[in-house]
């Protein structure tokens, strides 16, 4: 929509002068009305003396407010107010018509053609002004007002632009799946405005595989680099005097690395676990963090608690580790709360006992169970737009 020309700026809004287009036939009526409108300094009086040149006026000056004669020669004034509503630059402009007369049929015509409102001319200078001024500061308003959501939504497409980089940046982190000695596989689809999910799994030695999830308080690209920065620690192993293949000490370390008044008060869950593959043995330890779930090959499912405080929140002596034996064919998933807390359509929300429950499903034909999960959730949610990153790693152990 064209806009009537700037003439400051306020608050970062444009600021528009008034501008009256007048459409009459008579000249005597525009030096009536250029009189009045004399002595206010901030209206603008552009006159249109032929009626079939009064469009391509308006969409030149962007008047504020259009007052136009509904008795003219070679155009109908009520054909006119209909043109102006057609046109794009004046589609929303107020416009006020002028009669030499009250007549109610006429003034109901005028209205349904589009008139703002209706003026037996001449009238009262004060009068006049009054309602130019009112007409133009609604209408300047509401130029204001889309200019400001336009204004919003570039800048939502910015920040939607940058989102999807960081989310594309962060599945490039990820390890890539892994089919022996575990076969490992992973489900990552980021939420609108990018939570703070990560995770990653690597052999630290020939005997022992560590794998780990986490997820940092909040949303947006603050929390999703500040998972970055963590993950990049436990990937090259930056944490001094912590042994890797003991879950408690590498939680202690990451406590003491990363205290939350020194992050933008962000703290994080995570789940960590070490799989020794000659025992098959699996210890882990967590803080804050969703449970994880061991089904074996009889489907008996354990959850594997997480029984610290989140990292960062304050100082913890120590991490409890604990262990199990896993047998040969069973499942684990370790996942972030995004793939439980699911709010569905009925206002309800999805337990975790549910969740365990359809991950004890049997599974049929080639469909992961990680996609059937999210497919499944996103049918309880009513869309496939969660409200937190849908995180999840599977390990199956042969």
């Amino acid at each position: 929509m064209n806009v009537p020309l700037p003439s400051a700026s306020t608050n970062g809004l444009t600021a528009h002068d008034i501008v009256v287009l007048l459409v009459d036939d008579q000249p005597i009526i525009a030096e009536a009305v250029r009189r009045m409108l004399a002595d206010q300094p901030d209206v603008t009086l552009h006159y249109c003396q032929d009626p079939t040149q009064a469009l391509e006026m308006a969409n030149r000056v962007h008047p504020t407010v259009i007052l136009q004669d509904l008795l003219m020669p070679d155009v109908d004034g009520l054909m006119l107010v209909k043109f102006f509503r057609v046109n794009p630059a004046t589609r929303e402009t107020p416009m006020i018509v002028l009669s030499s007369k009250e007549e109610p049929v006429i003034k109901a015509q005028a209205f349904a053609r589009g008139a703002s409102d209706y003026l037996v001319k001449l009238p009262d200078k004060v009068e006049l002004v009054a309602r130019i001024r009112h007409h133009s500061r609604g209408y300047i308003s509401l130029l204001q007002r889309n200019e400001a959501y336009e204004a919003l939504d570039r800048s939502r497409a910015v920040l939607a632009e940058q989102i999807d980089a960081a989310a594309r940046y962060l599945r490039s982190l990820l390890p890539a799946p892994a089919t022996k000695p575990v076969k490992l596989d992973w489900r990552y689809i980021p939420s609108a405005d990018l939570g703070g999910d990560t995770f990653g799994y690597d052999w630290l030695d020939g005997d022992h595989l560590a794998l780990y999830i986490l997820d940092v308080t909040g949303h947006g690209l603050d929390s999703a680099l500040f998972a970055v920065t963590i993950m990049n620690v436990l990937r090259s192993r930056a944490l001094p005097d912590a042994d890797f293949r003991q879950p408690g000490q590498v939680l202690a370390r990451l406590n003491d690395a990363f205290p939350m008044e020194q992050y933008g008060e962000k703290n994080f869950t995570i789940w960590y676990g070490v799989y020794e593959k000659p025992s098959n043995n699996l210890r882990w330890s967590g803080g804050g963090h969703p449970e994880g779930v061991l089904i074996d090959p009889s489907g008996v499912t354990k959850l594997l608690k997480s029984e610290g405080p989140m990292m960062g929140m304050m100082p913890w002596p120590e991490w409890e580790t604990s262990e199990t034996t896993i047998e040969p064919g069973s499942r684990l998933y370790v996942l972030t709360d995004g793939v439980h807390e699911i709010h569905k359509v009925d206002g309800s929300e999805w337990t975790f006992n549910e969740l365990v429950e359809f991950l004890l499903k049997p599974q049929d034909g080639e469909e992961s169970m990680m996609d059937r999960l999210h497919r499944h959730v996103c049918e309880l949610h009513g869309s496939e737009l969660l409200d937190d990153d849908f995180s999840i790693i599977e390990a199956c152990f042969g």
